[in-house]
Parts: structure tokens; sequence; C-alpha cells
């Protein structure tokens, strides 16, 4: 089991160059990557996105790539647009003639000029720098994991303890639902004396009826066989090295609906205060769930 939090920093020398790469994830439902790469290494996007859905099944992820040189600094080099700044001095010229104006143009004028003067990174061939990246992304994601992996031990000794509150909860349930039915026979049997009739009276088999026909109605056996079946599936996808989140979210769901039924149906005070803690755990446990891949 693992969390969806997490963070990984790793870098990687080649050839002259360092890159290094951030990757950071919190919660989310569904997979979402996002990826920022330097301008000349955009086209390795794909590659990378593809690298981080290999290792991460769900969360927001955010990737960061930086490109530096060895002693730390931005890889740059100036290139200059030659022709640009050739077209630029002919119009200036020609709109000096046109409006009278005779200061000379001069060489600082036209560097300052849009896209005479560039700087650009110093990369001839960006897939053959897949290489380095690669390697710094893959350090980032070990690290990234290994503190999912780590965090999601504690997700999974919190959620045990949950499911261990509710199956006590649910063995207490079980030992009081047959006491109820007798119960309710003499709450019934005290009502009607108290009512002034003669234990004569009093139809046994009327009484009989009203006892199978209330038994029937607050029976909750299926609930709660249905209950302990979802404890039992907890205790195998807990054991899963895969992604269980989304298997956890479901098994949430159906554990809510039998609770629900369970608390329609209870027809005692002690079932009813069980009920309550089951509700209780169960609300912890799906906040929980939300933080597992």
């Amino acid at each position: 089991m693992k969390s969806m939090t997490g963070h990984g920093w790793a870098e990687h020398a080649s050839d002259g160059h360092k890159v290094s790469v951030e990757i950071s994830s919190v919660n989310r439902k569904q997979s979402e990557v996002t990826v920022i790469l330097p301008r000349e290494l955009e086209v390795l996007e794909a590659q990378t996105r593809d690298e981080v859905n290999r290792r991460v099944a769900r969360g927001r992820v955010s990737v960061r790539v930086t490109r530096h040189t060895s002693d730390g600094g931005e890889s740059q080099r100036v290139s200059l647009d030659a022709p640009l700044a050739r077209q630029y001095s002919k119009e200036f010229k020609k709109l000096a003639r046109e409006l009278h104006i005779s200061e000379e143009l001069t060489l600082d004028t036209l560097l300052r000029a849009p896209g005479v003067l560039q700087a650009s990174q110093d990369v001839e061939d960006a897939e053959a720098f897949w290489p380095a990246v690669s390697a710094a992304l893959t350090q980032a994601l070990d690290t990234l994991v290994g503190m999912r992996e780590r965090e999601g031990k504690h997700l999974a000794k919190d959620l045990a303890a949950r499911i261990r509150t509710m199956r006590q909860a649910v063995a207490r349930v079980k030992k009081l639902a047959p006491v109820v039915q007798v119960r309710y026979r003499q709450t019934l049997l005290e009502r009607i004396r108290a009512a002034g009739l003669d234990e004569p009276q009093i139809d046994g088999d009327r009484i009989a009826k009203e006892v199978v026909y209330f038994a029937d109605r607050s029976d909750i056996s299926e609930e709660l066989t249905r209950l302990e079946g979802h404890f039992a599936q907890f205790d195998t996808v807990a054991k899963s090295s895969e992604p269980v989140g989304r298997t956890l979210d479901f098994l949430a769901q159906e554990m809510n609906r039998e609770i629900n039924t369970l608390g329609a149906k209870a027809n005692d005070s002690q079932i009813s205060a069980d009920v309550v803690m089951l509700k209780t755990e169960l609300e912890k446990f799906r906040e929980q769930v939300q933080n597992v891949e």
C-alpha cells in the first residue's frame, strides 16, 4: 500500500552539463502528470510522462526538469540574427529619411531590436540528452516512491486499526441480535398487561405472529455477513503490492451501504450505539483511503 503524497529530487551530470529533476505528488482520484522542461528539451515531455506513469498510478504529479552547466550556471549561448539586423537597419534608415532625422543609427540600437540578439540553450539534439534526463528522473522517482511507500505503511496500520474496531462492533451486534427478539416479546407482553388485559385474554398465537413479523423485519444477519466479507477482503487487499486506492474506496462505499441498513433495521439501543460507532470509524476509514494510491 502506498500513499499518494511524496517528493523526490535528483541530478545527473553528463558532457559538461547537469540535469536536475524535482518531482512531487499530492492526492487526486485519477492520475494527472504535469511536466515542465526547458524549451529546448520540450520534445522529451512524452518520454518523461511515460516514465512517471510507469511508476505512479494515482495522484497529481508535478515534474520540473532544469539543465545547468557543470559549474552550476544555466547552459546558454548567445546567437545573433544578422539578416534580421540588416532588415532593421534598412527600415530604420528609410524611416529617418522620411522623417528628416539626422541622428546616426548605432549598433546598440540594432542589438536592442526584438529578435536580433537571443540567448538559446546549447543543445543540438534533445533526444541525445534523454539518457541524462532519464537517469535523474529515475533517481527522483525512486525517492518519491520510497517516500510514498513509507507513508503507505502508516496508512495501512491506521486503516487496519479502523477495520479492527469495526470488527469488534459487528461481533457485539451479532451477539445482541438473537436477544433482541426475546426482549421484544417481553416488552410486548408488558405493554399488553399494562393495558389492563388478563393473561387468559392474551392470544399466544397473535403474539407469536407479531414476534415473527418483528424478527423478519429486523433481521440483520445478511448485513453482518456481508460486512464480515468486506473486512476479509480488506485483509487481502492490504497485502497487495499493486495500487489499491480505488478498490478500498469501493469497499468503503459497500460497507457504508450495509451499515446504513443496519441502522435502519436496528430496534435496540445497544445495537444503535454500535451502529453509530461503525459509522464514525467508517468515516475516518474513508478519509484515509483518499490518501492511498
